[in-house]
């Protein structure tokens, strides 16, 4: 049985332009262990953050920020903004060419350019696909995380645009990593879907039409944290390797010795 998460009081601060942001300390592992507040963090993207944001994660201790959203992205929200002393990394994990007519489309498309593409299912399958893609081919840079943070980038925060895909995932993957238990990491994941949390979507023609009731729940499985999206990345590391502990060894080549600093790192 999943233990209860405690709150911790830095996973709830009042932020102005950074949307989802949280600390995942408190996360409890399967051997009674638990991530350690103020070690590790996820949000949206940062570019649109206050100075008054700005001063607040400033007091983090942050030494690393990764970014993982492509270029496309940051052409259309801005860089992050910078904080003294802090590493960012760009580390997109998805190609901006990659589907980039599927967005425009959900940013300009009309009510029957949209049925067309995301009814019946097709939004939420899109999705999953993009999570079991990111699993299969972004190995590499999953792997450049974990050993970075197993080295010296902890404290870390982490984000894409919504911080709920890209982001998710690879907080999933880090803390699948030190042992949290998968209840905790899918509990974790679904808080991405508080109000006000969410990512705000924008589209070409914020007009009621182009903003109505049906476009919005046409557009909504690619808003969403859904537990299926990350079951479908669960499911890939079984098939495609088997076991978490073989894709962790095998797909992301973390040894014994970088699991246990990375547990060093970010376990009570």
């Amino acid at each position: 049985m999943t233990q209860q998460v405690p709150p911790t009081e830095l996973s709830e601060p009042e932020l102005t332009g950074v949307r989802n942001f949280r600390d995942v300390g408190g996360l409890p592992t399967v051997d009674g262990r638990r991530v350690r507040p103020g070690r590790l963090f996820r949000s949206g993207h940062l570019a649109h953050a206050t100075a008054a944001d700005a001063a607040f994660l400033s007091t983090l201790n942050l030494r690393t920020i990764y970014d993982f959203r492509n270029a496309a992205d940051q052409r259309l929200e801005g860089p992050d903004v910078e904080l003294p002393g802090v590493r960012n990394v760009n580390l997109p994990l998805t190609d901006p060419a990659h589907g980039a007519e599927f967005w425009t489309m959900v940013r300009d498309g009309d009510l029957d350019q949209l049925r067309a593409a995301l009814s019946d299912g097709q939004a939420a399958g899109r999705l999953s696909d993009t999570y079991r893609e990111i699993i299969k081919d972004r190995t590499a840079e999953h792997s450049r995380i974990l050993h970075e943070m197993a080295a010296d980038s902890v404290p870390a925060l982490m984000h894409c645009a919504a911080g709920k895909d890209r982001a998710g995932l690879s907080i999933a993957v880090t803390l699948l990593a030190v042992g949290v238990e998968r209840d905790a990491i899918e509990a974790d994941y679904l808080e991405s879907n508080a109000t006000h949390r969410r990512y705000k979507v924008r589209r070409g023609d914020n007009s009621p039409n182009a903003m109505s009731p049906e476009v919005m729940q046409l557009l909504s499985p690619l808003f969403e944290a859904r537990a299926e999206y990350l079951a479908a990345a669960f499911e890939t590391i079984e098939q495609t390797w088997g076991d978490t502990e073989t894709y962790l060894a095998e797909g992301l080549k973390v040894t014994p010795e970088i699991r246990e600093r990375l547990r060093e790192h970010l376990l009570d």
